[in-house]
């Protein structure tokens, strides 16, 4: 049994009560009994189509924070997940992240930032004469 744990990396006990399991009923009695709780919400399939479209989109610049991942999922997919328990499964699929700078620039829409610049530049400029008086 030692030998055996060692090399499938487990504990003697968990090889001796497979072998127990085999012998009282061959290589149906190995599968593993059904998880306690519920069963889970998000799917492998509903991770690959995350998958894709994160890729999708460092690809094209969009970031997503974990809440509007959430709304995603629930508004193309009609699953709710919490933001914690999304980003833990993100984890484990592989996918890291870092913070992104305190900016919503990327989201601005471009019209919106044209027809503000002039504005945007007068108070630059007024603030820079304040600045200077100081």
């Amino acid at each position: 049994m030692p030998q055996v744990a060692g090399l499938v990396e487990c504990h003697p006990v968990t090889v001796r009560n497979a072998v127990h399991r085999f012998t009282g009923g061959g290589f149906d009695a190995l599968a593993d009994a059904p998880r306690p709780g519920w069963p889970a919400q998000v799917t492998d399939d509903d991770l690959a189509t995350l998958g894709a479209l994160l890729d999708a989109s460092a690809e094209s610049g969009v970031t997503w924070t974990a809440r509007e991942l959430c709304d995603w999922l629930e508004q193309e997919r009609g699953v709710r997940v919490s933001a914690a328990w999304l980003t833990e499964l993100l984890h484990r699929e592989g996918f890291r992240w870092k913070r992104t700078r305190e900016s919503l620039r990327h989201k601005a829409d471009p019209d919106l930032r044209v027809i503000a610049q002039p504005g945007v530049q007068r108070l630059s400029v007024h603030a820079r004469k304040h600045v200077d008086r100081e």
